[in-house]
């Protein structure tokens, strides 16, 4: 699970910090792999040599969406609807966090491996791949303009 704190002028012209919260269990990524043909890991190396910026964007705004979620307050759940992440789409830090993501490989990187489970981040690091991934998503996307 990652804690992100993100600081955004809300829509009233105010700062705020907030902390908020974004988790995938192995079900959810194990579902996302199976759903995609070919896999996710698969499709996401497709689009990057392929330099495919709109759907690779597209993509990572259903990963934050689906990954957004509420702790419930005995610690026991990690509460997730379409209604929730919906309300955290029409926020400034939704905004904020993908703008973020989307100007630093690093953070990217960070976030991702923040929402995995951490076994299997421990497997993302030793190929180091999903860095280099999203390093090549930022290159092509600064070309492109």
């Amino acid at each position: 699970m990652l804690a992100e704190t993100i600081t955004y002028t809300d829509y009233n012209d105010e700062e705020r910090t907030e902390t908020y919260y974004f988790n995938l269990s192995k079900a959810e990524l194990i579902e996302m792999e199976v759903g995609t043909t070919g896999g996710l890991s698969s499709m996401l190396e497709k689009i990057i040599s392929a330099k495919d910026v709109p759907t690779l964007s597209k993509m990572f705004k259903d990963l934050i969406l689906k990954s957004y979620g509420v702790k419930s307050p005995d610690g026991r759940r990690f509460i997730k609807s379409d209604e929730l992440s919906t309300e955290f789409s029409q926020t400034p830090a939704y905004s904020q966090l993908y703008v973020d993501l989307a100007l630093d490989s690093e953070k990217a990187a960070r976030f991702v491996n923040g929402i995995f489970p951490r076994d299997l981040v421990d497997q993302i690091s030793k190929d180091d791949r999903l860095k280099k991934l999203l390093a090549d998503r930022q290159n092509s996307a600064l070309e492109s303009k």
